[in-house]
């Protein structure tokens, strides 16, 4: 039982009890909320969170491999981009060029799933690539590329960059994963982490019901000042935050309103394009603002 702020050691919390709503496996969950910064956690975590990562979970499905010319296509796109014509750029390579990392750099993913941003890499020229995560099927081996069943506890060596996409909320304590992002990052090394925070509207308006809230699997959800505090206590200089939220936090937040559950539910069936495309743009307003649902971290140690 967490009763402590694990961003700020603050005692000041309101509590919230939350349902397992993503596979619609109901259970209550109860949650604090820190009255100083802001963060949000789940109080205890349950004995078997495995059982909430089943083996068709979004995160695993199995990658359809890119045709040999696409992946020649994507290396062209990714050196033209390194010139400066940022509109080829896409989501990945604008991740690249903020964290400045090259090519031969040591970069990790750090709950990869099923390890697709790391082939996206891979298949731009990048060399020393490594993804860890604990629930994958199984694990993968090449010379420039690697992937391994373990958890960030259990890493071992030194790297240049590292990266946690939508993997950092489901880790059970983020001093100690904050200590062990320290203890291998290398001099100079940099760390991406993306994850959903509780500055956003909707999380302030809509409590239980948020969408990236994802009890019971979301252990912790910090805001925005809840981060850079975390990092200071590590030596890490936050650089740079950037919120990126979607649309996913209006229509995802009204699937659970509505006791709704993703087995049971078809995006294209229930909103039209016109309506899927106000939402996205509803949620770059709020990005403009730093009032969106999720923000990428930029650290620097």
């Amino acid at each position: 039982m967490r009763s402590l702020c694990p961003a700020c050691s603050s005692s000041h919390t309101t509590a919230l009890t939350a349902s397992e709503r993503m596979l619609g496996l109901g259970g209550n969950f109860d949650y604090l909320e820190c009255q100083s910064c802001g963060s949000l956690w789940i109080k205890s975590i349950p004995s078997d969170l495995s059982a909430y990562y089943p083996a068709n979970y979004y995160a695993f499905q199995a990658i359809k491999p890119d045709k040999n010319l696409i992946q020649k296509l994507k290396r062209i796109r990714y050196q033209i981009s390194k010139v400066g014509f940022s509109f080829l750029d896409n989501e990945y390579l604008q991740w690249i060029k903020n964290l400045r990392t090259h090519e031969n750099e040591s970069i990790a993913d750090i709950g990869c799933g099923n390890g697709n941003l790391l082939w996206q890499l891979n298949f731009c020229g990048f060399k020393n690539l490594q993804g860890f995560d604990p629930f994958i099927p199984q694990e993968f081996d090449s010379p420039s590329l690697k992937i391994k069943k373990l958890p960030l506890s259990e890493l071992k060596g030194k790297f240049d960059v590292l990266m946690f996409h939508h993997s950092f909320e489901h880790f059970e304590d983020p001093i100690e994963s904050f200590a062990k992002i320290s203890e291998i990052l290398n001099p100079g090394g940099r760390v991406l982490i993306r994850l959903p925070v509780t500055d956003g509207v909707v999380w302030k308006k809509e409590r239980e019901f948020w969408f990236q809230l994802d009890a019971p699997r979301h252990l912790f959800i910090p805001s925005v000042k809840g981060m850079e505090m975390l990092g200071k206590k590590f030596g890490l200089k936050l650089e740079k935050v950037e919120f990126d939220s979607l649309g996913n936090q209006f229509w995802g937040t009204e699937l659970y309103k509505k006791g709704g559950n993703y087995a049971d539910f078809n995006l294209l069936e229930t909103y039209s394009k016109s309506e899927l495309k106000e939402f996205e743009r509803k949620a770059q307003i709020l990005n403009a603002k730093k009032q969106g649902d999720q923000a990428a971290f930029y650290f620097k140690k």
